[in-house]
């Protein structure tokens, strides 16, 4: 077995809503991505937070559990769209050493096979230090439809982020 197939990662799930924040919604999209991702493999849910659509809130807990947790991967859920006070992609984009644009290209282009509003989906992913971050949409279906198209290719793509020197067409 290849050491890709028998590493496993540190993850996290972020949760970002204002009435989720407040107690006045149940989130359901980040327990949805937490037995999702957790039941794909090798990953150990080891982080889950609810925060308000808050820049300083997003930014405190991204680079806390990447900088300092040290965390492989962390999926955020929420934020996205074209509401005035989604601001998750633009909070996440200068956290970036790397965006990897394919993974949002990929999750859109599948979400509109489903529905034209994923065309307001704004995600973004990429790397920050050795973690890979993705913004996923808020609502349970759509995160776990976006993370079904990405989940094949993530222990690869963290793999290789982490220095891991398997070819890609291996």
């Amino acid at each position: 077995m290849s050491r890709e197939t028998t590493e496993t990662y540190c993850c996290g799930i972020l949760t970002i809503s204002d009435k989720g924040s407040r107690g006045e919604r149940q989130d359901t999209s980040g327990p949805q991505l937490r037995e999702q991702l957790g039941a794909a493999g090798p990953y150990i849910i080891s982080k889950y937070a609810i925060v308000a659509d808050d820049p300083t809130a997003i930014t405190a807990t991204l680079t806390n559990w990447c900088d300092r947790q040290g965390l492989d991967l962390i999926l955020t859920t929420g934020g996205t769209g074209v509401s005035p006070s989604d601001q998750t992609p633009e909070t996440t984009r200068p956290l970036l050493d790397k965006e990897i644009p394919g993974i949002s290209e990929m999750m859109r282009m599948a979400s509109f096979q489903k529905t034209a509003h994923a065309v307001l989906s704004r995600g973004v992913a990429g790397i920050r230090k050795r973690c890979l971050i993705i913004n996923l949409p808020g609502s349970e279906r759509a995160a776990r439809e976006n993370l079904e198209t990405i989940l094949p290719g993530l222990a690869h793509a963290i793999y290789k982020i982490k220095g891991g020197s398997k070819d890609c067409g291996s």
